[in-house]
């Protein structure tokens, strides 16, 4: 944070002026003007008529009235002069003081400490425009000139200025007054014309709702004119004029920073400081995170290879080498979110290593593994087999992604398939020669992403047919998961673990630790609030947690007794998680359970320790 001494050269006079350069003491003269005066030891009180209450036998009330005078004057005398960063804050204090009504202390705190709130011709200005004086408050630029930095300041404040009387001319009816101001005034200053083209289309407004609806403008009054201080105040330095709700928006940024630095916040908080204690630092304890196993399930009788949930939250699909996919529904009337089985999903031979939710959750795309020639489409809310798609027994249709209109699929395998299909399985475009081993489609709805048997990931567009490299790997990619907002690509890479890429800059971000990966197919994805987490399997049984910003795991799950393929984060349930294994369960993550005040507190107090 800046220290706010923009100002200090040529404005230096007009920051905080101590009271010890005066002479006197202003609180103490404040004091004999109220008419009220306390000692320090608060047994001298004095009223306008000079009747003493609460003072104990000695010295007559004029002597003790006027030693308690004389010293606190010499107190005063030796205050030392305030410091930049201390006169900042007494008038960060103000400002907001100020903005809840507390004018006179306000006043008072001016006063004592020797402080200015701004600048007198600041305030003057404030004034008249908040009055809309407007031919004075562009008098009161000319004083304002001199403490400015930018010399074209005071043109871009004039035109602010005459743009608020224009459209309140406008707003009144006062057509030719308000066309004086655009041809007289506004026109000449030879400043920012394309905003003067618009401004004139304003005269056509029929009537003045239809001009505040056209201009996105409040209208003629305190919250138009607020708005407008709030734009000029950004051309004057802070020591002249504070920015508006300084002290505020200071306090947001610390609240955020904190949040941003806490490893384990996982909630969508109100961005107000109502919703926050300033008394006490922000920290998330890990018991709140979902790190504890709330469900194990084992139905399935075979290796489960994937899990994913829907896209609303409601429901987590399974896949097994068991040849079902099942379809679990989650309780979301319940807080620790139970799953209940819904359905179960049969005859795929070869068994599910891949699942894919269309993007309206009605659908369910399953496909096998290497060897696997056919892809099965599901309808989900029937359990009835839409579409069983094989182009080929020499296919081998191992991944699978939709197109963001949920019309289309794209699909393909490690023998060269690459194709895009209508919900039929009818054949629209195809890609020769592309040993693909995953796919991502972008929101764009043209780019198809496909990690291939070249270490690399390429971007595929069906319209144009045209292909460009994104990444390139040193090592096999096995699978890879793109962030909701395109930006961020998450890659298991094999030997190597868990990479963190950036697909518009196409650089690697991070790498993370911990995680054990060989040559079996992990998939790893994005979780939490704001998808700030990332999560993995590993093939030494447990499950890595990372915040996104950091390459050390903020968490590893134990549990599972072999080799966790596959792991997937609610999307609508930031504390709830799911892991698919080799050892035939899937188990639900999520907070632990029976959480008190107490046993956060205990487990923050051992996190700061």
């Amino acid at each position: 944070m800046q220290a706010n001494g923009a100002g200090q050269g040529q404005n230096q006079e007009v920051s905080c002026l101590s009271a010890a350069q005066n002479g006197e003491s202003s609180s103490a003269v404040e004091a004999h003007s109220n008419g009220l005066m306390s000692s320090n030891n608060g047994n001298i009180v004095s009223s306008n008529n000079g009747a003493l209450t609460g003072v104990p036998l000695g010295p007559p009330a004029s002597t003790a009235a006027a030693a308690s005078g004389t010293e606190l004057g010499a107190t005063m005398k030796k205050k030392k002069r305030l410091s930049q960063s201390e006169e900042d804050v007494i008038r960060l204090i103000g400002q907001h003081l100020h903005g809840l009504g507390l004018n006179q202390t306000v006043d008072l705190l001016m006063q004592e400490s020797g402080c200015r709130l701004e600048h007198p011709a600041a305030t003057k200005f404030r004034n008249h425009v908040m009055e809309g004086e407007w031919d004075k408050a562009e008098n009161d630029l000319n004083e304002l000139k001199s403490l400015m930095h930018s010399p074209n300041a005071v043109v871009r404040m004039k035109f602010l200025l005459l743009q608020q009387k224009y459209l309140e001319y406008l707003e009144d009816g006062k057509v030719l007054e308000a066309l004086q101001v655009l041809r007289g005034e506004l026109t000449p200053l030879k400043y920012n014309t394309d905003r003067i083209h618009i401004l004139s289309g304003y005269l056509m407004c029929s009537h003045a709702e239809d001009l505040r609806v056209k201009a996105e403008w409040e209208g003629k009054g305190v919250a138009s004119r607020s708005k407008l201080l709030d734009k000029l105040q950004t051309y004057l330095p802070p020591s002249v004029m504070l920015p508006p709700r300084r002290l505020q928006t200071l306090l947001r940024q610390a609240v955020e920073l904190q949040r941003d630095r806490c490893l384990y916040h996982n909630t969508k908080l109100d961005g107000s400081l109502d919703s926050v204690s300033l008394l006490i630092d922000h920290v998330c304890s890990r018991k709140q995170f979902p790190c504890y196993t709330q469900q194990i399930l084992t139905e399935h009788c075979n290796e489960v290879w994937f899990c994913k949930f829907s896209n609303d939250g409601t429901k987590l699909a399974t896949g097994s080498k068991d040849t079902t996919v099942i379809i679990w529904q989650v309780d979301a009337l319940q807080e620790t979110h139970q799953l209940k089985l819904l359905k179960t999903l049969e005859g795929h031979a070869y068994g599910v290593s891949y699942l894919a939710w269309s993007p309206d959750d009605n659908y369910l795309i399953a496909c096998g593994p290497d060897d696997c020639s056919e892809l099965w489409l599901w309808n989900v809310q029937t359990g009835e087999l839409r579409t069983k798609m094989s182009q080929s027994h020499e296919d081998s249709l191992t991944s699978v992604a939709w197109n963001p209109d949920g019309k289309r699929f794209v699909t393909g395998g490690q023998r060269g398939q690459f194709y895009q299909c209508d919900l039929d399985g009818n054949l629209l475009d195809s890609w020769e020669g592309v040993r693909v081993q995953c796919l991502w489609c972008l929101t764009d709805g043209k780019t198809v992403l496909a990690s291939d048997t070249h270490q690399r990931i390429r971007g595929y567009n069906f319209e144009d047919l045209t292909d460009r490299n994104i990444i390139q790997e040193d090592h096999p990619i096995m699978s890879f998961t793109v962030s909701k907002n395109g930006r961020l690509a998450l890659l298991n890479v094999a030997t190597q673990g868990v990479h963190l890429w950036d697909l518009q800059d196409r650089v690697l971000v991070r790498k993370y630790q911990g995680v054990t990966q060989g040559f079996y197919t992990i998939h790893s994805c994005f979780g939490g609030h704001n998808e700030d987490f990332i999560a993995s399997g590993s093939e030494d049984h447990k499950v890595y947690i990372w915040h996104k910003r950091s390459e050390l795991p903020i968490a590893e799950l134990t549990g599972h007794t072999r080799t966790v393929n596959c792991v997937s984060w609610n999307p609508q349930v930031p504390g709830m998680m799911a892991s698919a294994s080799d050892d035939g369960t899937v188990r639900i993550w999520g907070p632990a359970p029976f959480v008190d005040g107490h046993d956060i507190e205990e487990d923050c107090s051992s996190m700061d320790s």
